[in-house]
């Protein structure tokens, strides 16, 4: 499995933000403009500490097997590559949604004088601040289900001494 890389999610942040940013002039140009829901940030969120907590969650289960605590719970390969895939999956999601919002919020910032677009660039500021705090937390889960390098990769290659 390939780690996930920031320069990948900080380019999907950009081309949807940019594409986000001109089609909300577009759309503002016929009349009328989607609204960013307030429930926005807090899906965000609530999926941040989903992932969060599944870190730390492995992490403390990794640190026991470690230590060879007397019961402690070990980690089953599979669950944490799903955690991992799920990590990763919801950082790409979550750079293309914070990149709209990001996009949609640059927009708005030229309508703050009517007060239900300031409210919308505050909520569309929120979401890309969850945003990142997905992507954040996608990280940090999978340098926890990282596994260590391998120190001794060449013995296996090297010829016997005669």
């Amino acid at each position: 499995m390939k780690e996930l890389r920031i320069r990948v999610l900080a380019g999907v942040f950009v081309v949807a933000g940019v594409l986000s940013w001109a089609g909300a002039r577009l759309w503002n140009s016929v009349g009328t403009l989607p609204s960013v829901p307030v429930a926005a940030p807090i899906v965000l969120g609530l999926i941040a500490v989903v992932l969060l907590s599944t870190a730390l969650s492995l992490r403390a289960r990794f640190k026991a097997q470690r230590e060879r605590r007397p019961g402690a719970k070990g980690v089953d390969p599979l669950m944490a590559a799903r955690a991992v895939v799920f990590g990763q999956a919801s950082a790409l999601v979550a750079a293309l949604v914070a990149g709209m919002y990001g996009g949609t919020g640059v927009f708005l910032l030229e309508l703050l004088d009517i007060p239900a677009r300031r409210d919308q660039a505050v909520y569309a500021a929120f979401s890309v601040l969850a945003g990142i705090a997905v992507i954040a937390a996608a990280l940090f889960l999978e340098r926890v289900c990282k596994l260590p390098e391998d120190d001794d990769e060449d013995h296996g290659n090297a010829e016997p001494a005669a």
